[in-house]
C-alpha cells in the first residue's frame, strides 16, 4: 500500500484513524532525531514529509484522537552538544508535503477556501527545487553577518557562525540591504565535490560519507572550521527570517532581490500562474534531476503575494501558503520473517514485521508495521473486508515501501509463493509483557494490556515519554538510562527523577556515580541537567504528563487558554462534574471534545496526588502572553454567523497570532463576541451575560486590519 493506495483521510474510521497515529508517532520522532541531529537519516526527506503530512490530516479531521507524543508539531531535533545556541527570532519552520496532482490542487483549494476566493481568482505560485541539505539562518545587522544558525527544533539551532564564514557562496557583508535582514536556506555539497571528497577520506582513511546531505551536514557541524573550511559546501538562498523592511511584494520579486545582494539562488525557480503550470514546472524540474549535479527531493511550491501569505500565516511547525511536492519513493521484496508484538505506553499492542534485511531507497530495512490485528488479518472483528488489510503470514513474501514512513509499510503480499500449510497469523490477547488481558473496546481497532502502571513496558514508555525532546529534555538520560533505573527501582515515577540526587548522590549508601558506566563527572552532569530543567513552561509540563490524546499542539492550547498550572489544576478538577460550569469552560475550548475532556479529567482525577507531589518539585512558568500590544492579547473570542470580509479559519488564526484565545461557544468567561449575519443563540447569550458584542468591521478596525 504506497501513499496513493492509503485509504483516504476522509474514509477512515475513528478506530482505522487511532491506530495510524499510534503506530507513527515514535517512528516520526525517532526519525526526526537522526536526521536533523544526528545527521543518519533512516529515510528520504519525502518519506518522512508524506508520513507527517497524513499525521497532520488524520488529526484534522479527528482532534480528539490527537497524542501526546504528535509528531506533527516537530520541525527538528534539539541542538546537539559542542555547539553554542543560538535562539531564532523568528522560528524555522518545515513544510507541508503532497505527493499527487491531488495533493497540489488541495492545497491551491485549501488557499482559496481560507481567503474566500473564488476558484476563478488569479492566485500565482513559485515553483523551485527542494534541495536535499542542511537548513541555514543568517543573520545580518546593518550589513555585516552577525551569526549563523542551524534549523536546529525550529525554535533553537546550533551556532555555526565560524563555518558558515568558511563557505564562499555565504557573503560576509551586504550592501543597500534593509537594517535586520534574516536570510534563510541550504547549505549542500555537489555530487562531484561530494565524489572527490569521499575519495580524499578514503586515501586518508577518513569516515566515508553515505550521500552528499550527510557530507554537507557533517562538514558545517565541525568544532574546528578549518575542517569546514576544507569542505566545498555551497549555499542557496531561498527565503528570511526576520526583517525591519521587505525585500519585495511578491515571493518572485523577494528572490531576485536575494539574488542582487549576492546570494546564491536558485535558477531553477519558475512563476506559475495555475494549478497545470505549477504542475509542469514540477515535470520539467524532475527531468533534469539527474543533471542538475546535486540532489533534490521534491519541488517547493510557495504563494507569490507576500501579502497573502501573511494573512494566511502559519500553523504550528509548517506555513499555509507553501507546500513542497515530492518525488516518487521505491519499493523493494523481501521475505517476512516473524511478527512481534510491541507494547506502548498506553497499553497499545503494536505488532512489528522483523524483516530479511532489504536496501529499499537507498537505506537497509529490517522492520515493518503492521498496524493492528485487523490489518494483519485483512477483515474487521466483524469479518469485513478491509481495503487495507493484507492476510499476512508469517513467513510471507512481501512488498515494502518507505513512502513516508520510518519503519516501513508493507505494500503487498505475494500469495503464490505461500506455502499452503502456512498458518494464519493469531494475534495475543494477553499481554506479552506483562500477562495481563488485551482487549478491544468497542469500535476500536487497537487491542489494549489492561495492566496500567503494572505493566513494565507502560511504566517504562511512560518515563521515556516524560524525559523525551518534546517534554522535560533531559540531557544524559535518554531510554537507555530510564531502563536502566527503572529496572533497578531507582526510578518508578516521573517525579523520582528529581529527587535521584538526594536518594543516590554525594553522601549516599549507595551513588548514582559508583554504577557500572558511570562516573563521578557522568554523575554531576545528570544532576545539574535534572536541576536545570526544573523550571519548565506549562505546555510542556502538560505534554510530559502522557496524558491520553494530548499532544503538543493541545498541551498548548491547554495552557495558553488556563495561563497558570493552578488554574489549569483547578479548571480539571472541578470539570469532574458533568454538569459543572468548569466542564462547560473545558469543552467551550476551540479543539476540545467530550473524549479529550474525558481523558484529561480521568487523568487529573486518577493521579492527583501523583501530580501534586510533582509540581511541587518543579517551576512550572506560566504560559507567555504573545502580541501583549494587541488589544485582543489575552482575551477570550468567539465568533458566529457569516463573515463577509474573511473566512472564519482565517479570522481565528488572526486572534490567536494577536494573542487571543478563542472558544466555541459562548460563557461567562468570554470577554468578546463577534457576530457576522445569521446570529443566533450565541448573541442571545452575550447579551444575556453582558458580554461585548461587535460585527466584522469594527472587528478588524479593532485588529488594524481595515
Amino acid at each position: 500500500m504506497d501513499s496513493s493506495q492509503a485509504v483516504p483521510v476522509a474514509e477512515l474510521t475513528k478506530a482505522q484513524a487511532q491506530q495510524e497515529l499510534a503506530h507513527l508517532a515514535d517512528l516520526l520522532n525517532r526519525a526526526n532525531t537522526a536526521y536533523h541531529r544526528d545527521d543518519a537519516p533512516l529515510m528520504t526527506d519525502a518519506e518522512f514529509d508524506a508520513l507527517r503530512l497524513r499525521n497532520a490530516a488524520i488529526e484534522t479531521r479527528f482532534p480528539d484522537l490527537v497524542r501526546q507524543d504528535s509528531p506533527t508539531t516537530l520541525v527538528g531535533a534539539a541542538p546537539a552538544a559542542g555547539f553554542g545556541k543560538i535562539r531564532h527570532t523568528q522560528r524555522m519552520l518545515s513544510l507541508a508535503n503532497a505527493f499527487s496532482t491531488e495533493d497540489v490542487e488541495d492545497f491551491v483549494a485549501g488557499i482559496r477556501r481560507f481567503l474566500g476566493q473564488p476558484a476563478d481568482h488569479a492566485l500565482a505560485f513559485t515553483a523551485e527545487p527542494k534541495i536535499d541539505g542542511l537548513s541555514l539562518s543568517l543573520r545580518y545587522e546593518q550589513g555585516r553577518l552577525v551569526y549563523a544558525a542551524t534549523r536546529g527544533d525550529g525554535a533553537e539551532g546550533e551556532d555555526v557562525t565560524a563555518n558558515a564564514r568558511t563557505i564562499a557562496d555565504i557573503p560576509q557583508t551586504l550592501r543597500d540591504c534593509p537594517d535586520i535582514l534574516e536570510i534563510r536556506g541550504e547549505v549542500y555539497m555537489t555530487h562531484a565535490d561530494f565524489a572527490a571528497l569521499n575519495a580524499r577520506q578514503q586515501d586518508s582513511g577518513g569516515k566515508v560519507f553515505a550521500n552528499p546531505r550527510n557530507a554537507a551536514a557533517g562538514s558545517l557541524r565541525q568544532l574546528d572550521a578549518a575542517i569546514t573550511r576544507a569542505r566545498p559546501l555551497r549555499f542557496f538562498a531561498y527565503s528570511w527570517g526576520a526583517i525591519s523592511d521587505m525585500l519585495a511584494d511578491t515571493q518572485m520579486g523577494a528572490i531576485r532581490r536575494m539574488a542582487q545582494l549576492g546570494f546564491c539562488t536558485n535558477p531553477q525557480t519558475h512563476l506559475c500562474d495555475n494549478v497545470p503550470d505549477m504542475l509542469r514546472a514540477y515535470a520539467d524540474i524532475e527531468s533534469q534531476r539527474a543533471s542538475l549535479g546535486y540532489d533534490i527531493d521534491g519541488v517547493v511550491y510557495k504563494l507569490n503575494d507576500l501579502a497573502l501569505q501573511d494573512r494566511l500565516g502559519l500553523r504550528s511547525t509548517t506555513p499555509r501558503w507553501a507546500i513542497a511536492h515530492k518525488f516518487p519513493a521505491e519499493r523493494a521484496w523481501t521475505r517476512l520473517e516473524a511478527i512481534e508484538i510491541q507494547v506502548g505506553r498506553t497499553g497499545a499492542l503494536s505488532p512489528v514485521a522483523r524483516l530479511a534485511p532489504v536496501t529499499v531507497g537507498g537505506v537497509v530495512v529490517s522492520n515493518a508495521t503492521l498496524h493492528n490485528e485487523d490489518y494483519i488479518m485483512g477483515r474487521d472483528s466483524r469479518g469485513t473486508a478491509l481495503r487495507e488489510g493484507r492476510d499476512i503470514r508469517e513467513g510471507d513474501w512481501v512488498e515494502v515501501y518507505r513512502a513516508g514512513d520510518v519503519i516501513p509499510k508493507i505494500r503487498d503480499v505475494d500469495l503464490t509463493r505461500r506455502p499452503a500449510s502456512a498458518p494464519a497469523y493469531v494475534f495475543p490477547d494477553t499481554c506479552p509483557e506483562c500477562g495481563s488481558p488485551a482487549l478491544r473496546e468497542p469500535g476500536d481497532s487497537v487491542r489494549r494490556c489492561t495492566g496500567g502502571m503494572i505493566c513494565p513496558a507502560q511504566a517504562v514508555e511512560r518515563l521515556k515519554h516524560f524525559v523525551s525532546r518534546a517534554a522535560f529534555d533531559i540531557e544524559g538520560l535518554g531510554a537507555k538510562q530510564v531502563e536502566s533505573f527503572w529496572r533497578d527501582g531507582w526510578i518508578a515515577t516521573p517525579k523520582d527523577i528529581f529527587t535521584l540526587k538526594d536518594r543516590f548522590g554525594p553522601g549516599q549508601p549507595r551513588q548514582l556515580k559508583n554504577r557500572e558506566g558511570w562516573g563521578e563527572k557522568s554523575a554531576s552532569n545528570l544532576f545539574a541537567a535534572i536541576d536545570e530543567k526544573r523550571e519548565i513552561p506549562l505546555a510542556r509540563f502538560m505534554f510530559s504528563l502522557g496524558i491520553r490524546h494530548v499532544g503538543e499542539a493541545t498541551a498548548s492550547m491547554l495552557a495558553n487558554h488556563f495561563g497558570t498550572w493552578e488554574a489549569l489544576r483547578k479548571g480539571l478538577t472541578d470539570a469532574q462534574d458533568p454538569e459543572s460550569a468548569a466542564r462547560a469552560e473545558l469543552l467551550s475550548i476551540d479543539g476540545v471534545g467530550e473524549v479529550m475532556a474525558t481523558s484529561l479529567v480521568t487523568g487529573f482525577t486518577a493521579e492527583g496526588r501523583e501530580l501534586d507531589a510533582l509540581a511541587a518539585l518543579l517551576n512550572i512558568m506560566p504560559a507567555e502572553a504573545r502580541a501583549s500590544d494587541s488589544p485582543v492579547a489575552g482575551k477570550t473570542l468567539v465568533f458566529t454567523g457569516s463573515l463577509e470580509k474573511m473566512t472564519r479559519a482565517e479570522a481565528k488564526a488572526r486572534a490567536e497570532s494577536l494573542g487571543a484565545k478563542v472558544a466555541g461557544s459562548v460563557s461567562a468567561k468570554t470577554d468578546l463576541l463577534i457576530a457576522g449575519p445569521g446570529a443566533g443563540s450565541k448573541a442571545k447569550k452575550a447579551a444575556d451575560l453582558g458580554i461585548e458584542v461587535i460585527n466584522e468591521d469594527e472587528w478588524l478596525s479593532m485588529i488594524g486590519a481595515v
